[in-house]
């Protein structure tokens, strides 16, 4: 930069002493070197906008490439592709009680995902029974829930940690669905199963209560060279009828009868059902994991009852 570029031209006094006609600079010199120095002020100007630019690209180049490291970070080379598709149908309810849930990419429910964790989803399905309440509290809350109980940093155990997360994300839900529909008048006897499929990178977690599925179709080369399909269950059906299940409901002084909690409910775990919680119907979920592959096709449903 010039540091004689802000500086005023020199002005003549009154009462000076002018200097002597054969020392007297031209005005034509002075009006050249005016405009030369007017050219070198213009291309200054010229030679600060061209770097300003310069700078501005480089930025932009900077950002474009902490973008490029974000998508590769977010969308990691390698993994299965995920999609998700539904169908429902009412049969001869009076009114839809079955509701779900699909997030192919999860993450904008969480603050920020763990350092080793490139992709996170959600997928579920909720059969509601007495209602459409519960099903759809569950539907509406549960993720919510998860991710704000889902593990943050690096971590080794990350697995011990996603089942914790999700033992405690559908003990929250049902009891908060329980605090309200004990809170109406009347009380809400709404209840639902749940199935819920959380995939972190390529490993899918598995967490059910009740009698909705969850099947994993793996394709697998047959010794014959064709490929066949192998279907694999992913969740653990809860009825009263299981030895475990009655067991624990008797323990809890409920009865099973005709197959039913009381001779009433068809399921032995559930959110909901407030008034069948005393005897022996809880709230925990079945987990279960398995390693994704691209050759994998996974569905989650939920029992017809008509």
């Amino acid at each position: 930069m010039d540091l004689f570029d802000d500086l005023p031209e020199p002005t003549q006094t009154a009462g000076q002493v002018s200097v002597a006609p054969v020392a007297a600079r031209p005005q034509a010199t002075r009006e050249e070197e005016k405009e030369e120095e007017e050219g070198k002020s213009v291309k200054r100007k010229r030679e600060d906008a061209e770097s300003d630019a310069d700078k501005e690209e480089e930025e932009e180049e900077e950002e474009e490439e902490e973008e490029r490291g974000e998508i590769k970070k977010v969308c990691k080379e390698g993994l299965p592709v995920l999609k998700g598709f539904v169908a429902a149908r009412r049969g001869e309810r009076e009114e839809m009680q079955d509701a779900h849930v699909l997030l192919p990419d999860m993450s904008v429910c969480l603050s920020a995902l763990p350092g080793r964790v490139s992709r996170v989803a959600y997928f579920a399905v909720f059969d509601g029974h007495g209602g459409a309440r519960a099903s759809r509290f569950a539907a509406e809350h549960l993720h919510h829930n998860l991710a704000k109980k889902f593990p943050s940093g690096d971590s080794e155990n990350m697995d011990k940690l996603i089942k914790k997360c999700l033992l405690d994300t559908f003990r929250q839900t049902d009891e908060d669905f329980l605090k309200k529909a004990s809170s109406q008048k009347p009380a809400w006897k709404d209840g639902s199963t749940a199935t819920c499929v959380l995939v972190v990178d390529d490993m899918v977690y598995v967490a059910n209560l009740g009698d909705s599925r969850a099947v994993l179709c793996r394709m697998e080369a047959a010794a014959d060279g064709r490929r066949r399909s192998v279907t694999l269950a992913l969740s653990k059906e809860h009825n009263p009828t299981m030895y475990e299940e009655r067991m624990r409901i008797q323990r809890a002084g409920g009865t099973v009868r005709d197959g039913r909690v009381l001779g009433v409910l068809e399921v032995s775990r559930s959110i909901g059902d407030g008034q069948y919680k005393r005897c022996g119907v809880i709230s925990t979920p079945d987990l279960r994991r398995c390693q994704l592959t691209a050759n994998d096709r996974t569905g989650v449903w939920s029992r017809g009852r008509g």
